[in-house]
């Protein structure tokens, strides 16, 4: 855990105690604060009780007394109202913060030089992460991961100048975070999402900039126009930045083409790495991520051979495009993060001979943006809620079958694959959808899907890759 002492012996209420809240709690009793915690459900109250944190109904206390309001980032801050607790803040003058500022804070504090590296976008937060994660941890750093991949940051191990931070934060982190202020701060992208929290988009894109912003160094994806525009901004103030690109080269940064990465500086291109043969770097979404890995790597001081070394090695994360089997030459990949079109969209540019596994609660939309993809597609398996209607999308286009269940569409869709005589035929889950009609999560969607393929896996003769 990281003490937060830098509210020592001043009065701070904490509101939201899951998983975050609860460390932020016990991370400030831990340095010393007088803590007020509270939760609108009574169970999460007398959880953090039973732990030692100190507890109390803070729709009773006395805002100006205290030092500042710590908001689980859940919370509502604006939209689509801020919550009784902020209008209780602001009406007592007093400021509203989460755990990333917190750390932010603690680390000025005991350990400035500390390199600490921050991430955003809409996509590919979590895989750029772990892979800058992975980077450091294979050239022997002491490497600390978490925030919104789903590590509270501050149960971390305590700051020191020795150890690196890679953090993933999202934007309601950021909201809470006013003096973000990373080594290296990375916005990958930016694209329409979370406004019924944000409010417009102008507002969601001024909150993501304020991570890079901050930063010492600043490395931002230039594809989309806002996150052009917030990399303008940067260098028009002085501030160091490094543009990433996939659709086109730039004079100064990364970018993509094909399998390779390039490094420019003033017009002058070098190739610095090449993903081709590293299934967990497939398609174009992960060259930017691994783009705006390597530019985080080397501007902290890694040198090319390690980079090199650490992306060959990189395992991938699970339900993003995870390479779970090899069965005979059927691949078999687990992308059950892919909850809506644009996700599923990136799985199916980075394969042919798909046999696609879809469906469960549908999103607005559907798959009709999928379309220019149909053709990459062998065969679709149908699961869940959403079968009948995606049905009609895919009538005439695609061959689909309706099969209910998981275990039914991966029995049907591995019959289907092996029988292709092409090189490496995919048996593709990528729903489109959400995963709440027949299971709790994303995750649990993927793990079945995982058990079923390894228990094939293991009646016969495989090589497994995962």
């Amino acid at each position: 855990m990281i003490p937060v002492t830098v509210f020592a012996g001043r009065k701070v209420a904490v509101f939201g105690l899951g998983g975050s809240g609860l460390v932020t709690a016990e991370a400030l009793v831990a340095g010393g604060a007088e803590v007020f915690a509270f939760d609108d459900n009574p169970d999460s109250v007398a959880n953090a009780a039973a732990r030692g944190v100190p507890t109390a109904d803070l729709r009773a206390l006395d805002f100006s007394s205290l030092a500042a309001l710590v908001l689980a980032p859940g919370v509502p801050l604006t939209h689509p109202e801020p919550h009784w607790t902020a209008v209780k803040a602001k009406a007592a003058g007093i400021e509203i913060i989460g755990d990333i500022e917190l750390f932010c804070r603690e680390r000025r504090a005991v350990a400035p030089d500390a390199p600490f590296i921050a991430i955003t976008g809409t996509n590919g937060k979590s895989t750029t992460t772990a892979l800058i994660a992975h980077l450091f941890a294979s050239a022997g750093w002491d490497v600390q991961l978490g925030g919104n991949i789903g590590t509270a940051i501050l149960s971390l191990e305590p700051i020191t100048d020795e150890r690196v931070y890679v953090v993933e934060c999202s934007s309601f982190q950021i909201d809470l975070a006013p003096s973000i202020d990373p080594s290296v701060g990375i916005l990958l992208n930016l694209t329409e999402d979370h406004l019924d929290r944000h409010g417009t988009m102008e507002n969601y894109a001024a909150i993501k900039a304020r991570l890079v912003a901050g930063a010492d160094a600043a490395v931002v994806g230039v594809d989309d126009d806002w996150s052009a525009d917030i990399a303008s901004a940067i260098d028009h103030h002085g501030r160091k930045v490094e543009r990433i690109s996939v659709r086109r080269p730039v004079t100064d940064g990364y970018y993509a083409e094909g399998s390779y990465i390039y490094e420019a500086v003033d017009a002058s291109t070098r190739q610095v790495a090449d993903l081709a043969g590293i299934g967990s770097l497939r398609g174009t979404h992960n060259a930017q991520n691994a783009a705006a890995a390597i530019a985080s790597a080397r501007l902290l001081g890694l040198s090319d051979d390690v980079i090199e070394k650490g992306l060959k090695s990189f395992p991938g994360l699970a339900h993003r495009m995870e390479e779970v089997a090899k069965i005979g030459h059927v691949l078999f990949v687990n992308d059950s993060k892919a909850t809506n079109a644009d996700a599923a969209e990136k799985a199916l540019a980075s394969f042919d001979h798909i046999y696609w596994i879809l469906g469960g609660k549908p999103k607005t939309g559907g798959i009709d943006s999928l379309a220019p993809y149909f053709g990459r597609i062998a065969r679709a398996y149908l699961i869940g809620a959403a079968s009948d209607a995606f049905a009609a999308t895919l009538e005439g286009k695609v061959s689909a079958v309706k099969c209910g269940t998981m275990e039914r569409a991966v029995a049907a869709a591995a019959e289907d694959a092996a029988r292709d005589d092409a090189a490496e035929p995919v048996v593709l889950l990528s729903p489109a959808c959400a995963s709440f009609d027949q299971y709790r999560n994303f995750e649990k969607r993927g793990d079945h899907f995982r058990e079923l393929v390894l228990a094939r896996a293991a009646a016969g003769a495989t090589e497994e890759v995962r």
